[in-house]
């Protein structure tokens, strides 16, 4: 075939597989909330569009301090123009994974070339755990854009002092700091640091254009300082965390993250694994996982050996903030979502480039265990769950065999065909999670039956508590605002007006143990996990794992 005609090909692949997977990340936007996070956050950003209030956070109307403002902001925006619904509280998270896909093409671009950039973009847009993270959307989908956009930023900076790149630097940097903390920037500055000592310019780090990157993004996260000021340090008597004199300031520069992975914050773990996302990455960033960890090899065998890399930003950001994740005590699956821009920059290249024999065997064997175990792990949890979605089934199984048959015959080169297979195989099995699978999960989720229940005319003069905080979908679906009795202060507690209680079992149970009076007013049946266990699955075995969600009153 002539080299015009395969370029052609090449692109209408690419084109056609990064449609398709655009419209997998977004299969899921109208989705019900089924894990708490999401629903809390949700929630958050629902109270500053009922309470009028921009700055202060809360939740079962109780001061709320655990995350950055940044997401609820562009929340409430949404909420705002669109109205409170699922999709709306997904849309801005969205669009910012497009804008992290944009930057990852140009980062890309600007170092290796369009065809490394094509092949980055679609690592991105067809990873397993990004594609999950844009249906329980919490703050990776930001982070994702800014994070590898700061860092692009700061190499055009580092090139050629501009204002326009200092300022966009410095704000997608603070927009970083004001979604998830201050650790951020171990990836954003220590890209530079490894760009810098690697290339030894060590002078260049002592520009005055980096002083000023680092005061201009201080004051371009005034706004988050200052909401944190006038909730927490401005009123000493609150409690919160179990105490009083709580700074939010000091928490945002050091307990919101740091304090969490050194265990030295309000919250706390007792144990960690160092080696937990070595194994996580294996299903979190599949199919690309086994690809990647060949890259980082190569990367670092020729760096070793006196090698010239065509930068360093993406090697020392990624593999910094991937070690400060590995020796934290905190440690959660989609924490590296946010560097997943700079995972798939390095692993890129060797999608696409002659390895010699070992390594083009270690390629292929790295991608068809993927494309083999994905589509047999969707045929498998059809069978043992039995999901009755049928018709989205066939429409999946059938568009995704049509997107074989044409890579079949459009990708003529082993590596591409490999590659474009891969891409199928997550898509396909996220496709059917979205369209099939977490409807069927999300069906057995208590809370929302019970919060459509309370939601009746009957109940229009009831007053609605809840007995913990962790039950925030409950609390995103009723439509009325929610306080919070806890649990040991049920007896003492004597309602004005109609009143009702959502409580798990294990809280009836409690509450049934120290023989406290109290009416059901309706079970619900629930699946109590946010992990998919086998036995859920299984539809013999799913009784063994569901409990009931009850409302109660006095």
């Amino acid at each position: 075939m002539p080299a015009s005609n395969m370029k052609d090909n090449n692109k209408q692949l690419y084109f056609i597989l990064l449609l398709v997977a655009l419209a997998v990340n977004f299969a899921g936007i109208n989705l019900k909330f089924f894990t708490d996070d999401p629903a809390l956050y949700a929630s958050i950003s629902k109270n500053l569009l009922y309470r009028k209030s921009f700055f202060e956070l809360f939740t079962y109307n109780r001061d709320w301090l655990d995350k950055p403002h940044l997401p609820f902001w562009l929340v409430l925006a949404s909420f705002k123009l669109f109205g409170v619904s699922e999709w709306a509280y997904r849309l801005p998270a969205l669009l910012f994974f497009l804008v992290g896909l944009r930057y990852t093409w140009l980062f890309s671009k600007k170092f290796y070339g369009v065809e490394t950039a094509r092949f980055a973009v679609l690592i991105v847009a067809a990873s397993q755990h990004v594609l999950m993270s844009n249906t329980d959307v919490r703050a990776e989908p930001y982070l994702l854009a800014l994070i590898i956009g700061a860092i692009y930023h700061i190499s055009r900076l580092g090139e050629r002092f501009t204002t326009g790149q200092l300022m966009l630097a410095a704000l997608t940097t603070a927009c970083a700091m004001m979604t998830k903390g201050l650790f951020v920037i171990v990836a954003i500055y220590g890209a530079l640091l490894g760009q810098m000592i690697f290339r030894r310019k060590f002078r260049e780090l002592f520009r005055l254009k980096w002083v000023a990157l680092v005061l201009l993004t201080l004051v371009f996260t005034l706004p988050e300082l200052y909401a944190l000021y006038i909730q927490f340090d401005l009123h000493p008597e609150k409690i919160v965390f179990g105490r009083t004199h709580v700074s939010g300031i000091r928490w945002f520069f050091w307990d919101s993250q740091f304090g969490r992975f050194a265990s030295s914050g309000p919250i706390t773990r007792t144990s960690s694994d160092v080696f937990f996302y070595a194994h996580t990455l294996l299903w979190a960033f599949a199919p690309w996982c086994l690809l990647f960890y060949y890259a980082v090899y190569r990367n670092l065998k020729d760096m070793f050996r006196g090698q010239k890399l065509n930068e360093y930003y993406a090697l020392s950001g990624g593999l910094l903030l991937l070690l400060l994740f590995s020796i934290s005590r905190f440690q959660l699956p989609f924490y590296t979502n946010a560097i997943f821009p700079l995972f798939a920059i390095i692993t890129a290249p060797y999608c696409y480039k002659e390895l010699g024999r070992i390594g083009t065997w270690a390629r292929s064997i790295g991608l068809w265990a993927y494309i083999i175990l994905l589509p047999a792990a969707v045929l498998a949890v059809q069978y043992f769950s039995g999901a009755q979605n049928t018709v989205y089934l066939i429409v999946d199984c059938a568009a995704f065999i049509l997107l074989v048959i044409w890579i079949h015959y459009k990708a003529r080169a082993i590596h591409l065909k490999g590659f474009c297979l891969a891409c199928t195989a997550v898509l396909f099995a996220n496709c059917y999670l979205e369209t099939v699978f977490y409807k069927e999960m999300i069906a057995y989720k208590g809370q929302i039956k019970a919060a459509e229940y309370i939601n009746r005319p009957a109940f229009a003069q009831y007053h609605v508590y809840v007995l913990s905080t962790e039950n925030n979908i409950f609390q995103f679906y009723t439509h009325k605002p929610i306080d919070l009795v806890p649990l040991d202060s049920f007896n003492k507690f004597k309602p004005a007006e109609p009143s009702a209680f959502f409580a798990n079992r294990w809280m009836t149970v409690a509450l049934k143990q120290r023989h406290e009076d109290f009416k059901v007013i309706r079970a619900f049946e629930n699946y109590p996990q946010e992990t998919i266990l086998p036995a859920f699955i299984n539809k013999n075995t799913r009784s063994k794992v569901l409990d009931s969600v009850y409302l109660i009153t006095k």
